[in-house]
């Protein structure tokens, strides 16, 4: 037997074995190869394996055709040169129209095109096309007016209009041509295998699991700075710099990556054995020691998961250091096991205690040095600042859109026990990030706007994971307030904060995956007429996930990619720009965008002056609280700028000039919020004046807009409680959000007690009404006795 005929043999031997180890139960298993987007079914140990078999060897599930936008064709197009028309004669309109509906109506044509992929919503609009295409052409090709031409004079059948329209039909739905590529290409059961640097080498996985204070996150770093290289990766700016400068304190030469900052500490701009970064920014390509993943329960958020699924999965490292809460920790085992690797978990425990007041604040008369109020918007945070200052305190005031040096400065200013500020006001943005020396933690609402699977927003009670981040920062080990206490503004909320905190955490059960641009480049190839957005949103409503993952919420992603479609870029560069991090909310950021995505298309730097010139520099000090939001708007757009500056630096030159000049409007940002009672006042002092008549009123009362919900066994809250209670959270709720002044609501307020006196007199005439007709029936049943 020749060698050829040996190795065949042994070819179609292995086959069939790989065939049968598929049909068994240990599932099959893919390996990454190149790229790591179309995979090759391999025997079992070759890669990861997949969890949840079903769902490989099921049938994909069917595409969600309304996101399939026909292309557009030429109307007139003489391919033939009218060789059609000289072979047969012209064809009558009218003739043709009645074909085509005969054609359209046929119920076994309508079933092949399903067997071919056209629904029938594709089918519809296939059909209305084709049939706009044949009547509207000056000249068919010869193939296709011949056909015509046959039917229409009875010597052809309807049907053979078929091979014809299913043409036409994949020329403006190209991806029925190539749906089985396309499903390839979205398939995300095995993210594992997109990273072969890391399925090379044998990883040990550590877990630090812990609540908050109790020193995981310690320990691994301590293991992170002995390490002879070693990587960050957390969840905030704040916590990159604290890594940075700790590393650096401690005679250990680490750099800084974040998305918007490069620091190296080597004045050549050699990388430094050490990294800390924020964790999209994390490089899955460099070996390391040690990595430190931060906050490891985020790899469920619905926007940001997907980073923390990339960290998991893709670092180099030897070892893996894991910190998060233990209602990670069965999953991420999980996890691991797709990929061969152990996990190791050290438990911690809290260093300090918090203790739940049996009393609420009600007041804030009977606030305290060392107190933190914590607020879930903007409007209340002004609405209880302005009502602190009015008592003669002062208070350091911590959210979300300030820059990172505002809310260091505040957080400063607040644990200086010579300053004369000893309350904070915060939204939870103190939930990590920065240390506090709170003694306190008072929860002046419960209720938190949420953003659901759908990309809605909606108001529900904070989760017990959420409840325990933020009552966490009261009494921290290294402040001068050992044991921390949390409780309630409002009396009402203080069971409900019990109940929530009495459950246990929900258990983390999925992790967030988002496409790749290989990926959609990949898409474009097969579409190339599609918008970026619809090419997302085809991927998608393809791409298939295991019980292990979700795709991460992309309507951001998708808000940018419509604002900018018009705009001539390359697809690369258009994804880049769509993934940048901005607060869509803001106008002016939005704005800022677009004038930065035009410039870019024209091949025109955008220089410091430009920069300059778009955002008003230089800016003066806030007057009200309308221009404190402006210049957070414009810090952001410095953001933004620099953030594009690390992705195009040759577009963004200036990104020493607009680092320094950042910095400088954080100083006129903080300066703003040390006078922010004074912006507040400035704003409208009627608005606000209301806002603390009604707060004194509602806490005096021992009520909140909370006091309208229950919470059920597992804490969600359900409405009760009188409709005045209803009303008149729901009237503070829109003053305070300023979509209701104050004399909207004093006039709203009379004709509802006009509506309801008058209510009440015709139902008192119905009641008399009522009453003397039953006086009167029985008046005549003792007349007839």
């Amino acid at each position: 037997m020749s060698v050829n005929r040996c190795m065949y043999l042994f070819s179609r031997l292995q086959r069939h074995i790989s065939t049968r180890a598929g049909r068994t139960t240990a599932g099959i298993c893919r390996v990454s190869s190149g790229s790591g987007l179309l995979h090759k079914q391999q025997q079992v140990g070759a890669g990861a394996c997949s969890r949840n078999v079903s769902s490989n060897n099921s049938s994909p599930k069917p595409p969600d055709t309304s996101l399939f936008v026909p292309v557009s064709l030429k109307t007139d197009f003489s391919a033939d040169g009218g060789v059609g028309i000289e072979l047969t004669q012209p064809l009558d309109k009218n003739e043709l129209l009645k074909v085509l509906n005969r054609f359209y109506k046929k119920k076994e044509i309508q079933k092949m095109a399903a067997d071919h992929g056209l629904d029938a919503r594709l089918f519809h609009q296939a059909f209305i096309s084709f049939r706009k295409y044949v009547l509207e052409m000056t000249s068919l090709p010869a193939d296709l007016h011949i056909i015509l031409s046959d039917i229409c004079s009875g010597a052809g059948h309807v049907d053979d209009i078929y091979p014809y329209f299913m043409r036409h039909a994949k020329q403006i739905f190209p991806m029925l041509e190539c749906m089985e590529d396309l499903r390839k290409i979205s398939d995300l059961r095995v993210p594992a295998n997109w990273y072969p640097e890391a399925r090379a080498i044998q990883r040990k996985v550590i877990f630090h699991a812990g609540p908050t204070n109790s020193g995981k996150t310690y320990h691994a770093i301590q293991r992170y700075l002995a390490a002879k290289s070693g990587v960050y990766c957390g969840p905030l700016k704040l916590l990159a710099h604290e890594i940075f400068e700790k590393s650096n304190n401690a005679g250990v030469p680490c750099d800084l990556v974040t998305g918007e900052e490069r620091t190296f500490m080597d004045s050549d701009g050699r990388a430094a054995g050490h990294v800390a970064c924020t964790i999209e920014m994390c490089s899955v390509t460099t070996p390391y020691e040690v990595a430190v993943i931060d906050e490891i329960q985020m790899i469920r958020d619905l926007s940001r998961g997907w980073a923390w699924t990339r960290a998991l999965l893709g670092l180099c490292a030897e070892e893996i250091h894991v910190c998060g809460e233990p209602a990670a920790i069965d999953f991420i085992r999980e996890l691991m096991f797709t990929t061969g690797e152990e996990v190791e978990v050290n438990t911690y425990q809290r260093l300090t205690p918090f203790t739940i007041l049996d009393h609420a604040v009600e007041s804030l008369d009977n606030l305290r040095p060392g107190d933190c109020i914590v607020c879930f918007s903007k409007n209340d945070i002004y609405s209880i600042s302005r009502q602190i200052e009015a008592r003669g305190l002062e208070c350091a005031v911590i959210y979300g859109s300030l820059p990172p040096g505002t809310k260091l400065s505040q957080a400063k200013k607040f644990n200086d026990p010579d300053d004369p500020c000893k309350i904070l006001v915060a939204t939870d943005a103190i939930g990590m990030g920065l240390n506090l020396s709170i003694k306190r933690i008072i929860f002046n609402s419960l209720i938190k706007p949420n953003v659901n699977e759908k990309g809605e927003k909606q108001m529900e009670a904070i989760s017990t994971s959420q409840a325990l981040q933020i009552s966490g920062r009261a009494g921290r080990f290294s402040s001068k307030f050992k044991e921390g206490e949390v409780t309630t503004m409002h009396r009402d909320d203080l069971p409900v904060l019990k109940e929530i905190l009495s459950h246990s955490v929900e258990p983390i059960e999925t992790a967030g995956l988002h496409p790749t641009a290989e990926q959609i480049e990949m898409f474009a190839y097969h579409l190339p007429d599609a918008t970026l957005s619809n090419l997302v949103d085809i991927f998608v409503s393809l791409s298939q996930v295991d019980g292990m993952y979700f795709v991460c919420n992309i309507d951001d992603f998708k808000f940018l990619a419509d604002m900018i479609q018009h705009i001539p870029l390359n697809l690369r560069s258009r994804y880049v720009f769509c993934t940048a991090p901005i607060n869509k909310k803001q106008p002016f950021v939005c704005t800022s965008f677009l004038k930065f995505a035009r410039q870019f298309s024209r091949d025109e730097p955008l220089t410091f002056d430009w920069v300059c010139r778009h955002v008003g520099w230089p800016l003066s000090a806030p007057k009200n609280i309308k221009d404190l939001v402006h210049l957070e708007a414009v810090h952001d757009v410095f953001d933004l700028y620099l953030w594009l500056s690390y992705r195009f630096m040759d577009m963004f030159p200036d990104t020493a000039l607009v680092r320094e000049t950042q910095q400088e409007l954080d100083g006129i940002i903080q300066q703003g919020v040390r006078n922010i009672t004074r912006l507040i006042r400035a704003t409208d002092p009627t608005i606000t004046d209301s806002l603390q008549t009604q707060g004194r009123q509602t806490i005096g009362n021992g009520e909140s807009a909370s006091s309208s919900y229950s919470t059920d066994s597992r804490g969600q809250r359900g409405q009760r409680g009188s409709g005045e209670k209803m009303d008149r959270s729901l009237s503070s709720r829109l003053v305070r959000d300023g979509l209701l002044t104050p004399d909207l609501l004093r006039q709203l307020q009379k004709e509802w007690s006009k509506d309801q006196k008058q209510e009440f007199s015709n139902q008192s005439a119905l009641d008399t009404d009522h009453h003397s007709n039953n006086n009167n029936k029985g008046k005549r049943k003792k007349k007839k006795k």
